[in-house]
């Protein structure tokens, strides 16, 4: 029997075939390394969209809070005609003029109009008129609550900055693990195929040992039975690959499934090299960051809470014009009010301390979360350090599975175990090889996770 002399002799073998039937399909293939899907997702994926959707609606909302700084002007008018006007009086001159006016003006006047004084006249006014004003007024003390109004429009706008770069570390998370899945499966696609290269020889084989009387039958239908849990194998791991790669289109919006992998270098650094002082880490996550902005807004919002029971002081300027009496009237005013909310502080009190206790809530969740921070960054850091392990032990396990792969199928040959045994220690080889294929992916999402657990 002749059986490749290692994995890589059957994955080299395999993926020279491969590119003599396939080259020139490959080469009108679209390449992508893990860091290009990533800018592509950035680029197109929903969350990342409505994070800086949500920035600017932030910012948007920062520039409405400084205009409370600039005078408020506004304008009115007003136009009236009524069914009858709204003053009416009679007005009897002889009852206003006094003894001593009236008989002066009896000597002096005629009978006639002296009569008409006694007679009723009737006034009216305003029937219609037109009304018009431009007023502006500027506050000039409002108990903070303009300037607070600002600090705390502009944290919304660092919340949703920390927020976007949250999501922006959730999609780099989603991408590197399709990305990796994807490469798993295609290395598990590979293996399978050089098993299945080293079944179609035994196969081979031990037909024609069966034909020569020198084996039974037996082991002839072994090989069938692995040969179709191979073929089984890959079934499963071929609609697994279409399903990642249809995530991978879905997520980062690209527009055809064809693509290919650039794989980085497969040397890896010892972990060490990418650990920090989870400490001195701590104030760079963005977690941690949101928490502090968290106390700072539930500060200000106590602030607040006490400037609107505080008296608020504003001067204003007008010009005003009406006609109601007939005749045309303008004039132009300067004014300040000062508004003292009284009654306001039987509530108001009960906010300030309501205010008062969520930001003690606050600082206390802050104090509480900061701690599962740092535990999260050193079970991060325990991932890392594990899953780094586990890949040298895959490594050594493909050597000690192809050892005894080998010795395997010499004892085979020499008739001293059974086919069973054989390709028993065939698919231990198998298993070191996707494990090793497992192992390296799950090393890659895990420095990922670890390097966003301590803000990177």
């Amino acid at each position: 029997m002749s059986f490749p002399s290692s994995y890589k002799d059957m994955k080299k073998a395999f993926l020279t075939v491969a590119c003599c039937v396939w080259g020139l399909a490959v080469s009108a293939q679209q390449t992508y390394t893990c860091e290009q899907l990533i800018d592509s997702a950035r680029a197109n994926n929903v969350a990342i969209s409505n994070g800086r959707l949500g920035v600017e609606a932030a910012h948007q909302q920062r520039k409405e809070a400084f205009t409370k700084f600039f005078p408020n002007v506004s304008a009115t008018g007003l136009w009236f005609n009524a069914n009858k006007a709204m003053a009416e009086m009679n007005i009897n001159l002889a009852e206003q003029i006094p003894p001593a006016l009236g008989a002066a003006l009896a000597q002096s006047m005629p009978p006639e109009a002296l009569a008409s004084l006694g007679e009723p006249m009737s006034m009216a006014m305003m029937k219609h008129g037109t009304l018009a004003s431009v007023t502006a007024l500027q506050p000039v003390f409002a108990g903070g609550q303009i300037v607070n109004g600002n600090k705390l429009a502009r944290v919304g706008e660092e919340v949703s900055r920390l927020q976007l770069q949250m999501a922006d570390d959730e999609v780099e998370t989603k991408v590197s693990q399709y990305f990796w899945q994807l490469v798993s499966l295609e290395e598990k696609k590979r293996t399978l195929a050089a098993v299945d290269t080293m079944l179609v020889d035994i196969h081979k084989d031990v037909s024609l040992a069966v034909k020569a009387g020198l084996v039974l039958r037996n082991d002839l239908l072994q090989v069938e039975l692995r040969r179709n849990e191979v073929e089984s194998q890959k079934v499963k791991v071929d609609n697994a690959m279409v399903l990642v790669r249809m995530l991978l289109v879905q997520y980062c919006g690209l527009k055809d499934d064809r693509f290919l992998l650039d794989l980085p270098s497969a040397e890896l650094s010892d972990p060490l090299t990418i650990k920090c002082d989870h400490e001195q880490a701590l104030a760079a996550t963005p977690e941690y960051q949101l928490l502090d902005k968290q106390v700072e807004a539930a500060a200000l919002q106590r602030k607040m809470a006490i400037g609107e029971q505080l008296p608020s002081v504003a001067v204003g300027a007008g010009y005003n014009y009406h006609n109601l009496l007939g005749n045309d009237q303008s004039f132009g005013m300067v004014f300040a009010t000062v508004s003292v909310p009284i009654s306001g502080w039987w509530g108001g009190s009960h906010a300030i301390k309501r205010k008062k206790i969520a930001h003690q809530q606050a600082m206390e969740q802050m104090d509480d979360n900061a701690q599962l921070l740092r535990i999260r960054m050193q079970g991060a850091w325990n991932d890392v350090e594990e899953a780094y392990r586990q890949l040298d032990i895959a490594k050594r396990s493909i050597a000690q599975a192809e050892e005894n792969l080998r010795i395997s199928r010499n004892t085979y040959r020499a008739g001293t175990i059974t086919m069973s045994d054989l390709l028993q220690a065939q698919l231990l080889y198998q298993q070191a090889l996707d494990k090793h294929t497992d192992a390296l992916a799950d090393y890659h999402n895990k420095v990922v996770a670890y390097r966003h657990a301590v803000g990177r």
